[in-house]
Protein backbone atom coordinates (compact mmCIF):
# COMPACT_ATOMS: atom_id res chain seq x y z
CA UNK A 1 0.00 0.00 0.00
CA UNK A 2 1.19 3.72 -0.62
CA UNK A 3 -0.39 6.40 0.83
CA UNK A 4 -0.19 10.09 0.28
CA UNK A 5 -1.65 13.78 0.64
CA UNK A 6 -2.08 16.09 -1.61
CA UNK A 7 -1.79 18.85 1.20
CA UNK A 8 2.02 17.52 1.85
CA UNK A 9 3.39 16.77 -1.38
CA UNK A 10 5.74 19.38 -2.81
CA UNK A 11 4.92 21.70 -6.16
CA UNK A 12 7.24 20.00 -9.03
CA UNK A 13 7.54 21.70 -12.34
CA UNK A 14 5.13 20.30 -15.33
CA UNK A 15 7.56 18.56 -17.82
CA UNK A 16 6.21 20.46 -20.80
CA UNK A 17 6.08 23.74 -19.17
CA UNK A 18 7.95 24.62 -16.17
CA UNK A 19 5.65 27.48 -15.42
CA UNK A 20 3.15 25.13 -14.53
CA UNK A 21 3.00 23.51 -10.96
CA UNK A 22 1.61 20.04 -10.52
CA UNK A 23 1.92 17.52 -6.91
CA UNK A 24 2.50 13.68 -8.21
CA UNK A 25 0.49 11.28 -5.79
CA UNK A 26 2.11 8.31 -7.47
CA UNK A 27 4.55 8.05 -10.01
CA UNK A 28 6.23 5.17 -12.08
CA UNK A 29 7.15 2.28 -10.25
CA UNK A 30 4.40 2.59 -7.71
CA UNK A 31 1.96 0.27 -9.54
CA UNK A 32 2.02 -1.29 -12.85
CA UNK A 33 1.68 0.26 -16.13
CA UNK A 34 1.04 3.30 -13.66
CA UNK A 35 3.49 5.79 -15.03
CA UNK A 36 2.15 8.95 -12.71
CA UNK A 37 -1.09 9.95 -10.89
CA UNK A 38 -0.96 13.83 -10.32
CA UNK A 39 -2.88 17.09 -10.20
CA UNK A 40 -1.48 20.07 -12.50
CA UNK A 41 -2.62 23.71 -11.50
CA UNK A 42 -2.92 26.01 -14.81
CA UNK A 43 -3.09 29.78 -14.21
CA UNK A 44 -5.34 31.89 -16.39
CA UNK A 45 -3.45 31.95 -20.06
CA UNK A 46 -0.82 29.01 -19.42
CA UNK A 47 -0.58 26.21 -21.54
CA UNK A 48 1.05 22.64 -21.87
CA UNK A 49 2.42 22.75 -25.57
CA UNK A 50 1.62 20.18 -28.07
CA UNK A 51 3.23 16.98 -27.76
CA UNK A 52 2.47 13.08 -27.94
CA UNK A 53 3.56 10.29 -25.83
CA UNK A 54 4.58 6.99 -27.70
CA UNK A 55 4.68 4.70 -24.12
CA UNK A 56 1.14 5.57 -22.73
CA UNK A 57 -2.20 6.58 -22.60
CA UNK A 58 -3.15 9.94 -20.24
CA UNK A 59 -6.56 10.67 -18.85
CA UNK A 60 -7.30 13.88 -17.92
CA UNK A 61 -10.05 15.05 -15.11
CA UNK A 62 -11.23 18.93 -14.64
CA UNK A 63 -11.53 19.17 -11.10
CA UNK A 64 -12.42 22.94 -11.42
CA UNK A 65 -11.78 26.07 -14.00
CA UNK A 66 -12.34 25.91 -17.74
CA UNK A 67 -10.14 25.56 -20.84
CA UNK A 68 -10.10 23.18 -23.80
CA UNK A 69 -7.68 20.27 -24.79
CA UNK A 70 -6.73 20.03 -28.46
CA UNK A 71 -6.01 16.61 -29.77
CA UNK A 72 -5.24 15.84 -33.24
CA UNK A 73 -6.56 19.56 -34.06
CA UNK A 74 -9.73 18.71 -32.83
CA UNK A 75 -10.56 21.42 -29.73
CA UNK A 76 -12.39 20.42 -26.99
CA UNK A 77 -14.22 22.22 -24.05
CA UNK A 78 -13.03 21.08 -20.22
CA UNK A 79 -14.89 22.02 -17.71
CA UNK A 80 -15.46 21.40 -13.90
CA UNK A 81 -16.21 17.65 -13.57
CA UNK A 82 -15.30 16.49 -17.16
CA UNK A 83 -13.17 13.70 -18.55
CA UNK A 84 -10.99 13.13 -21.16
CA UNK A 85 -9.05 10.21 -22.58
CA UNK A 86 -5.88 10.47 -24.90
CA UNK A 87 -4.80 7.83 -26.43
CA UNK A 88 -1.17 6.68 -27.07
CA UNK A 89 0.50 9.15 -30.10
CA UNK A 90 -2.34 11.24 -29.93
CA UNK A 91 -0.79 15.02 -30.03
CA UNK A 92 -2.60 17.20 -27.16
CA UNK A 93 -2.32 20.75 -26.19
CA UNK A 94 -3.82 21.72 -22.69
CA UNK A 95 -5.05 25.28 -22.48
CA UNK A 96 -6.65 27.64 -19.48
CA UNK A 97 -8.89 29.71 -21.56
CA UNK A 98 -10.44 31.03 -18.01
CA UNK A 99 -10.06 33.77 -15.48
CA UNK A 100 -9.70 31.33 -13.00
CA UNK A 101 -7.29 28.58 -11.86
CA UNK A 102 -7.45 25.53 -14.38
CA UNK A 103 -6.94 22.17 -11.88
CA UNK A 104 -6.56 18.88 -13.38
CA UNK A 105 -5.88 15.51 -12.10
CA UNK A 106 -4.38 12.94 -14.12
CA UNK A 107 -2.74 9.59 -14.56
CA UNK A 108 -0.68 7.98 -17.27
CA UNK A 109 -0.65 4.30 -18.60
CA UNK A 110 2.00 2.56 -19.71
CA UNK A 111 1.16 0.79 -22.93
Amino acid sequence: MKQTDLDRLPLEPVSHNPAIQKKVMLRFGDLPHLTNFSQARFAPGQVAPAHAHADMCEVFFVESGRGEIEVNQQIYPLAAGGCVAVEQGEVHEVRNTGSKELVLTYFGIRV
